[in-house]
């Protein structure tokens, strides 16, 4: 098939990934007729959750958190309440209807994403969310509040980024264990095809790896002068075990051959 592009040899690819971490954290108001009338700006906070690496915390204002404008309103805020800059997130805040309609109030970030990016949390403590999270009179009529209580969902996913390149597959190759496998074909002498007659011993071999081992025995064996047909090589003036241990390369002895 044609290249394409003429003159590109070879491309590569890489992709960059933003994707979210999400968790959700509940949280009960018991006894909001007691917290209300704590004053403007004060707060009931959640426990500490933990998602994306980070730790969150939600804030509940029952007077609201600004007195210039929402003294009237809950105020309700999610913070970041651990050690983190710029950190990028999606934020949603919902009040659970306890008349089991489904009707919740919710407030989401995730929605508006696409339009506006995550919110980002420059230090320990940024918060997100409303300072008119909900109008106090409305609320105290509504299904929301149930036995002087208050339940809460804060849903939060931190953005993650990440360069993901096509992985090389690997072959993990085992060291060589020739030496010893051509050890075993000789201690077993199958197959062979030459024996040297040194002294009173014989030793059975196979020409073929003599020949990769020696110069010498592959001119003698496979040369243009050579005898592919000898099948016997008497080796003199050397003692036998001297022969069973020495290197094959180089191997050049005096022999003398007999057919």
């Amino acid at each position: 098939m044609a290249n394409p592009k003429p003159g590109l040899d070879s491309a590569s690819s890489s992709s960059f990934i933003s994707e979210t971490v999400n968790g959700m954290h509940r949280f009960t108001v018991q006894g909001y007729s007691l917290a209300k009338g704590m004053g403007v700006g004060k707060y009931i906070m959640s426990d500490t959750f933990t998602v994306g690496g980070y730790d969150w915390a939600i804030y509940f204002y029952p007077d609201g958190k600004n007195p210039e404008d929402n003294s009237m309103y809950v105020s309700v805020f999610i913070a970041l309440a651990s050690d983190g800059t710029d950190v990028r997130a999606l934020f949603e805040l919902s009040m659970v209807d306890q008349s089991g309609n489904g009707n919740n109030k919710v407030h989401s970030h995730f929605q508006r994403a696409l339009e506006s990016g995550p919110y980002t949390l420059k230090y320990r403590g940024s918060m997100w969310g409303y300072k008119r999270f909900f109008r106090r009179n409305l609320l105290e009529a509504s299904d929301y509040l149930k036995d002087d209580c208050l339940v809460m969902y804060c849903k939060v996913g931190v953005v993650r980024n990440h360069l993901e390149c096509p992985k090389l597959r690997t072959i993990s190759v085992p060291p060589s264990d020739m030496g010893k496998s051509f050890k075993e074909l000789l201690d077993s002498e199958v197959g062979w095809d030459i024996v040297f007659h040194v002294g009173n011993e014989k030793f059975k071999a196979h020409k073929v790896v003599l020949a990769v081992r020696s110069p010498v025995f592959k001119a003698q064996f496979y040369g243009l002068v050579g005898d592919c047909n000898i099948d016997k090589v008497v080796v003199k003036d050397i003692d036998p075990f001297i022969f069973k241990v020495m290197p094959l390369d180089p191997f050049c002895l005096p022999s003398k051959e007999e057919k």
